[in-house]
């Protein structure tokens, strides 16, 4: 058993060998950011690619690894792959969890095939009736933490209030934010505003034991009004993926005014905008809910990101997380 360890789905993501391999070698730099003992990461995916991997990176610094013969890839239907696909570099990855051979996983694979599995594989944490996924984003000097960012797309409202008790924990307890605002996601301030799921919701967030300070709009995810924003799958899938592609957008237009322009700028400057908007950054979204410690990366992750998300899931665990979320879960059940 080792449930400090982090098993790393090196086949998984657009870039994947390479980009994973560097990742987690990136990860365990003596000199860099993270500094992670070697021995901490479970490499999952070929045996003879990870170790020809390594081998023209120097050598294997102590990774441990499992082999899986299989890959799922990024356009596959998760759920039929799953079936296929057993000896799978996720499926193997949750296994090592479930088989306490790794308390967390990290995967830049299939989205869909990694909640999948994870859900179905580790189960939830006592309490929770539908895991999320969670994204934080340092989009004003301030993180903000938004979740359901696509797991759960028709959610009951119990399943919301959850979200706002999970976030507030992970907040809490992994960011050190203390006693956390929420906000739930809506057309309107008022109570009143919104589907039936969002006024009950609504109602039944105010009645539970986390700060809620009602609704809010999609402009004040950048005002610094709360630190966790509750949403809909669907919705909150909708606003992450327009947040990345406009942020793009928007540091190009700019760019090529300034250019066009002849207006000469700050690269430190510069360097600092595209930290807040940059996914890499974070690394990537934690699955909350479920019993091990979960994070999903981007499809497109590159090594800085792959090293990020490890560090996430590093900090996550020896934050005790999850059992963060079951203490404040049951103390909304008492609430109740």
């Amino acid at each position: 058993m080792d449930s400090k360890r982090i098993a790393l789905d090196v086949m998984g993501g657009d870039a994947a060998p390479a980009a994973t391999l560097d990742g987690a070698v990136r990860a365990c730099d003596p000199t860099g950011d993270l500094r992670m003992a070697p021995e901490r990461l479970l490499l999952v995916g070929d045996e003879r690619v990870i170790a020809e991997g390594l081998e023209q990176r120097g050598g294997n610094p102590g990774f441990a690894i499992q082999h899986a013969a299989q890959v799922i890839e990024m356009g596959e239907s998760p759920a039929q792959a799953l079936r296929a696909k057993p000896d799978s570099s996720i499926a193997r990855c949750v296994g090592a969890v479930k088989q306490s051979a790794a308390g967390a996983l990290v995967s830049m694979g299939n989205t869909g095939a990694v909640v999948g599995a994870s859900t179905l594989g580790l189960g939830s944490l006592e309490g929770v009736r539908r895991p999320g996924i969670a994204v934080t984003l340092d989009l004003t000097g301030h993180p903000v933490t938004l979740l359901d960012m696509g797991a759960n797309i028709a959610p009951k409202p119990q399943h919301l209030v959850q979200y706002g008790v999970m976030g507030a924990a992970y907040v809490e307890a992994c960011l050190g934010t203390a006693d956390p605002r929420v906000g739930l996601l809506n057309i309107g301030e008022e109570a009143s505003k919104g589907t039936d799921l969002l006024k009950a919701a609504n109602d039944q967030l105010t009645a539970s034991p986390v700060r809620f300070l009602g609704n809010l709009e999609g402009g004040d995810i950048f005002e610094n009004k709360v630190d966790v924003v509750v949403a809909d799958g669907f919705t909150g899938n909708v606003v992450l993926k327009l947040l990345e592609g406009f942020a793009g957008f928007l540091l190009m237009l700019v760019l090529r005014e300034l250019k066009a322009h002849k207006v000469q700028w700050s690269e430190e400057a510069l360097a600092r905008v595209k930290k807040n908007i940059d996914y890499s950054e974070y690394g990537g979204a934690l699955l909350l809910g479920v019993d091990g410690i979960v994070v999903i990366g981007h499809g497109r992750s590159d090594a800085r990101a792959v090293a990020n998300a490890l560090g996430q899931a590093a900090r996550a665990m020896d934050a005790e997380v999850n059992e963060a979320i079951v203490k404040r879960l049951a103390e909304t059940t008492t609430r109740a």
